[in-house]
């Protein structure tokens, strides 16, 4: 009441200084109602904190468990692998003497198994007759020559998939002089499908496009806004990339080209999501209805500039980015993700910017009372919104090596759903850059686990709905008191 008396010129404390007071007393209501609802007195708070912001971590844990144990299963071993345990079988169960035929598919992993196998099989000595790759038409060939030279066979060692084709099973049938040849192959193993190395880069390798967009949808909704114009990006995004590409040179394109074709095809979507942001900011248009706009908006262009039709004149190696795998056998998409997932935990969690976000989603209006330009930073998110978009379009792209502005469809739902089961509240001020990457992964692994239990895909929808409801449920009941508590008595 003094500081009110006291004259406009003569002590009266600044504007800035009384915002910098109203925050600080958020700040301290907001920590002081987080500490009440879960409970931070005590050793234990750290673990309650880390639970409450990575719950959905345990989630994900879960189902990894589940969909393991409904997916254990015999499976064959192949490549290398397989070439070593039946190599160390045949040196076992063999005689040295025994004349072996190896047979295999075409494909990198058939080519380790026959030439590792076929290594293995001389130096302990054995006879080995030959090595095909193919089909059944060139085993059949291969077998037929070494019974009309007369030589025998004793043993084909082959794959478990090449041993079912009718003339490697029936070989001593069908060839008379192969009569008594035995067919040997790796032992199989007992093992979830779930948990295959191939299937868990698959299930990261699925979800790439989505988590990057999410990453810019986080930051949005952490402001309190929405947007639904990602998943057209994405479309406008590809058939940029691939136009710019077939102009460029087509399937004789060079590097450059394509980087350039690229980043341009990025930057559109960037300007796509700064035109939102400033139509948000500016004329105060509600973001469901500015980002729905542009949603129709990007998915016209797309269709326009590509005429209706996929884009195919692209070069092979622009799959480098959506298919390629050269650290360690880890997808090149996977690893740019995880890497913008840490620039983006960095910048949210590290820097006077993000803390911005989530002051503007935390009360605006107190935020632009205290010195910060709230529409710069909305600005911000909306435009890495849309360049995250863009960099899902290419990458897609890359992936299908093509581009159609067909892409991209439903994917703002599926966005939406990742962050909001990673924990940020559509009300906005609340969210973990990280939690979004759960949320994706969880959406992920369900996807995954329902095809290898053969769930058809409109149940796989249901589940999925009721998923991200369960997940706004429980958002809800984090931010405010259970229905039945106002029912207690009052404690005298």
């Amino acid at each position: 009441m003094q500081a009110a008396a006291t004259p406009r010129h003569g002590g009266l404390r600044s504007r800035r200084d009384v915002a910098a007071d109203v925050i600080h007393v958020m700040c301290r209501a907001k920590e002081q109602r987080e500490n009440r609802l879960m409970g931070m007195a005590g050793s234990g708070g750290a673990t309650r904190r880390f639970a409450t912001n990575y719950g959905m971590l345990g989630v994900l844990a879960l189902l990894c468990l589940i969909f393991s144990w409904v997916t254990v299963q015999e499976q064959d071993r192949t490549g290398s692998d397989a070439a070593a345990y039946l190599a160390r079988g045949l040196a076992h169960g063999a005689p040295k003497s025994s004349k072996i035929l190896i047979v295999a598919k075409t494909g990198q992993e058939d080519a380790r198994f026959a030439d590792a196998l076929e290594a293995a099989l001389k130096q302990d000595g054995f006879r080995v007759a030959g090595k095909v790759q193919g089909g059944p038409r060139e085993a059949k060939k291969a077998l037929q020559e070494i019974a009309d030279a007369g030589g025998g066979l004793d043993i084909i060692a082959t794959t478990r998939e090449c041993a079912d084709w009718q003339v490697v099973a029936a070989a001593g049938q069908t060839i008379p002089a192969l009569a008594g040849v035995k067919v040997s192959v790796a032992p199989a193993y007992t093992w979830p499908t779930f948990l295959k190395t191939e299937n868990l880069l698959n299930v990261a390798n699925q979800i790439v496009v989505i988590a990057v967009i999410a990453i810019g949808m986080t930051m949005v909704i952490i402001t309190g806004g929405i947007d639904l114009s990602v998943g057209s990006l994405v479309a406008l995004s590809a058939v940029v990339a691939a136009w710019l590409i077939a102009r460029w040179g087509g399937e004789g394109a060079t590097p450059a080209a394509m980087v350039l074709a690229s980043l341009s095809a990025i930057v559109a979507c960037g300007m796509v999501g700064l035109f939102s942001g400033a139509v948000i900011t500016l004329f105060r248009i509600p973001p469901f209805i500015a980002t729905l706009a542009m949603m129709l908006v990007a998915s016209g262009l797309a269709f326009s500039l590509a005429q209706g039709q996929s884009i195919y004149q692209i070069p092979d190696s622009f799959t480098w980015l959506g298919r390629g795998a050269d650290l360690l056998g880890i997808p090149n998409a996977v690893i740019l993700m995880i890497a913008l997932y840490a620039a983006a935990w960095v910048l949210m969690s590290r820097t006077v910017l993000g803390r911005y976000i989530y002051a503007v989603g935390g009360n605006p209006e107190a935020t632009r009372l205290s010195g910060i330009r709230v529409r710069g930073v909305l600005l911000f998110v909306y435009v890495v919104s849309g360049l995250a978009a863009g960099l899902g379009g290419v990458v897609t792209a890359s992936q299908l090596k093509s581009g159609a502005p067909t892409y991209g469809q439903m994917y703002e739902l599926y966005v939406i759903a990742a962050v909001v089961v990673g924990g940020t509240s559509l009300a906005g001020g609340e969210g973990k850059v990280l939690g979004t990457l759960i949320g994706a992964l969880i959406i992920a692994v369900i996807w995954n686990g329902m095809n290898l239990t053969h769930v058809e895909s409109y149940t796989q929808k249901i589940i999925l709905g009721m998923v991200i409801l369960a997940a706004v449920l429980l958002d809800s009941l984090k931010t405010r008191s259970w229905p039945w508590r106002s029912l207690r008595r009052p404690s005298t």
